[in-house]
């Protein structure tokens, strides 16, 4: 390795990031849509997995919630230096 790391980069686009956190989202919500709809049927592991994937989904707009502020803050930050110079 030469130290040389231009070739190694990664975008994120929020809107890529969005879209699939809503499609997460919806999955989720029919996930729950699947086992009120046959509540006899369903079985603790079905709650479990349901639970867990309720979760994940918090977590992960959780995430994107940090991102955004840290994001914020960068931009404040940038604003603020270009003021002062």
């Amino acid at each position: 390795m030469s130290g040389d790391y231009k070739d190694y980069y990664c975008t994120l686009s929020f809107t890529t990031l969005i879209k699939n956190y809503s499609a997460r989202q919806q999955e989720v919500v029919d996930q729950v849509n699947a086992v009120a709809s046959s509540i006899t049927t369903a079985t603790p592991g079905k709650f479990l997995l349901l639970q867990f994937s309720m979760s994940q989904v918090t977590q992960i707009g959780d995430s994107i919630s940090n991102l955004i502020t840290q994001v914020q803050s960068v931009i404040n930050n940038s604003v603020r230096n270009q003021k002062t110079s």
